[in-house]
């Protein structure tokens, strides 16, 4: 189902019923590829999951944003005209950096807060690339115009990890506005904050876009946060480890929903 609240340009697509999750895909994509993430994992099943584009891919366009603290300013007002009261913010990536901005701007909106291979203003200390793990035939499902960018992203090289950049990754890439990416992104710096709500933070130790360092260091702004540092990982994470995220998504999303229930 397609979701597209009044005077609010951020395409979305939405799924299933009961707690909202907003979930943010990184920069350069679009919702497709966070919801393949999340949709193959039993535990979001009790949520309503919520995908918008950022504004400036997939189908949401950028209008005349000019900084990332625009671009939160524009999420908080897409999630408050959801109508549907607070919401679980995860956010992988870029999107993990403004998920970050709206929880520091509206905690009001946000039950619980999940940064997945957070980027940082700054990143730092970022890891060379290198493979952890190929199969062989990992690379005969894509065309051979694919496969540098699938090397260049993936550190886990499995036909499955093929097929999920073949069919998730790549038709977001081509549907981005780089001139507005530029434009926002010539503003980058967000204003930062603390957040009461649930947290979770997981970094790939072997993510050579972000790092992990710097995700060792947020934890200290969010006092409810459970952190993971996953070894045999990088940046994309949720598709090369899914397992491990599950079961951390499944214990954020429990907390999440503690905080959800009216006080007595």
């Amino acid at each position: 189902m397609e979701l597209r609240p009044e005077k609010v340009l951020l395409h979305s697509v939405v799924h299933g019923d009961g707690v909202p999750l907003v979930a943010l895909h990184g920069a350069g994509v679009d919702h497709r590829e966070i919801a393949a993430a999340l949709e193959t994992l039993p535990t979001v099943a009790r949520c309503r999951r919520i995908y918008p584009d950022l504004p400036g891919m997939g189908q949401s366009p950028a209008g005349d944003l000019g900084s990332n603290n625009e671009v939160v300013l524009r999420l908080a007002d897409f999630i408050g005209q959801l109508g549907l009261g607070p919401v679980l913010l995860l956010g992988h990536s870029y999107g993990a950096y403004l998920a970050q901005g709206v929880a520091a701007r509206r905690p009001d909106l946000v039950l619980g807060l999940a940064l997945i291979c957070p980027l940082a203003a700054q990143p730092r200390d970022v890891p060379a690339h290198h493979v952890v793990h190929q199969e062989n035939g990992a690379h005969d499902v894509l065309l051979p115009g694919l496969r540098k960018g699938f090397n260049d992203y993936f550190v886990v090289r499995t036909p499955a990890t093929a097929r999920r950049y073949r069919d998730h990754v790549v038709p977001g890439m081509e549907l981005v506005d780089e001139r507005a990416l530029a434009r926002i992104f010539s503003h980058w710096e967000l204003d930062s904050g603390s957040c009461e709500a649930p947290t979770l933070i997981v970094a790939g130790r072997s993510d050579s876009t972000v790092g992990y360092r710097d995700a060792l260091e947020l934890h200290r702004q969010y006092p409810h946060a459970t952190l993971a540092m996953v070894d045999g990982a990088g940046h994309a994470l949720m598709h090369e480890r899914p397992g491990l995220f599950a079961g951390l998504l499944a214990d954020w999303l429990d907390r999440g929903f503690l905080a959800a229930v009216p006080k007595p």
